[in-house]
């Protein structure tokens, strides 16, 4: 198995995942039928995918995925990688909702040589001294701001500087001292705190790779109530992800469970049985069991009742009958036997090959042989 697109060539991927929102090429094998053209709007990923744009191939250059080719910047040009190209790309310009016309976008000059990429490395290089002196400049003049990133343009003469503030800032002196220091065209881009910890990606506590730096580009808000509707609890340290916000996949499965909910009579609370008061202890929406304990035994069993058999119970407590127990109501779980043999089994070690084996004591065997050989018994009279 190997890459077939223009992924890291490591052997693992088959779609060129290694770019974070990465959109795999379904039409990249199909040839085009005799007298259409390609379409000429290419989608082009810069650093790494952390940015993406689409531009017009009005030279028609025959590009692949995973070129590296040279594109109109501010005021110079700019170095991308083609990461989409074909019919695709008119998906993509729907889906994020680009209605900009083919004859205003910028345009791909031609293919990168080998010493433009050079250049652009020389200024990638220099991306984390500049952050770091940008953020010196900032608490300098104490404003509430974070320089999270810097992106040089592949020319070097313009700048990114991307930071996060809670609030409005006024950074018009700042941008002077930027210009001063560096000598560079500068551009301030304010993000949120997602948009920060896709850029900069990581491993969540899934252990996947973070969704806002592989396939999440949109960002709603998540609140608190996604939890509460899910019975999850209310630990901000377990439902922060690493930009300190609320995780976004709290909101995968918040329509599912709405929905859900609507089923779960959410009056019903406790229920009477001739055996006493169950109370409610826990409710599995998706699943649609709610489960029950009797209230005066502390050492009762959990009673997994679907919510059909409860709502009858609450309707015959209503007409004041009471069922027996609810042993009888209760989804009964099928217990899984498990025989016990004698037999290893593959990848497991019994206790009884850990235990240490005492060794015979040659000594004491040599001694007693001595003792009950025929020499060295007493003669019989």
């Amino acid at each position: 198995m190997g890459c077939s697109s223009g992924g890291c060539s490591s052997g693992g991927c088959s779609s060129g995942g290694c770019n974070k929102l990465n959109t795999f090429d379904w039409f990249a094998d199909i040839q085009y039928a005799s007298g259409v053209d390609e379409y000429n709007v290419v989608e082009v990923s810069f650093k790494n995918g952390s940015r993406k744009d689409f531009f017009v191939n009005e030279k028609f250059l025959d590009l692949r995925k995973g070129d590296k080719i040279c594109v109109e910047g501010n005021g110079g040009y700019d170095i991308g990688e083609v990461s989409l190209k074909g019919e695709l790309v008119k998906l993509q310009l729907k889906k994020k909702k680009n209605n900009t016309p083919i004859e205003e976008l910028p345009k791909i000059l031609k293919k990168a040589t080998e010493k433009e990429l050079e250049i652009q490395e020389q200024y990638r290089q220099k991306e984390h001294k500049t952050m770091v002196q940008a953020r010196e400049l900032a608490k300098e003049l104490k404003l509430e701001m974070k320089i999270s990133e810097v992106e040089f343009q592949a020319d070097g003469k313009k700048a990114t500087f991307y930071f996060i503030a809670n609030e409005r800032v006024d950074f018009r002196e700042l941008i002077k001292r930027y210009i001063a220091e560096f000598k560079i065209r500068i551009e301030m881009k304010h993000i949120g705190a997602r948009q920060e910890a896709g850029r900069i990606g990581g491993i969540g506590s899934c252990g996947r790779e973070l969704c806002c730096s592989t396939f999440l580009n949109v960002f709603p808000s998540v609140t608190t109530q996604a939890a509460r509707y899910q019975n999850l609890s209310i630990n901000i340290e377990k439902l922060s992800g690493q930009c300190g916000r609320l995780k976004c996949c709290l909101n995968y499965e918040l329509a599912q469970y709405i929905e859900a909910v609507k089923e779960i009579p959410q009056q019903i609370t406790q229920i009477e049985t001739q055996e006493g008061l169950a109370v409610l202890r826990k409710t599995e929406i998706l699943k649609r069991i709610m489960t029950f304990t009797y209230k005066e035994d502390p050492s009762s069993d959990f009673y997994k009742l679907t919510i059909e058999n409860v709502k009858k119970i609450a309707e015959m407590n209503k007409r004041g009958q009471k069922p027996e127990s609810l042993v009888s109501l209760a989804i009964k779980e099928e217990k899984i036997a498990v025989e016990e043999k004698d037999e290893d089994l593959v990848g497991q070690i019994q206790l009884k090959t850990l235990e240490k084996k005492s060794k015979p004591n040659k000594k004491r065997n040599k001694n007693k042989n001595r003792n009950n050989s025929p020499s060295n018994t007493p003669p019989q009279v």
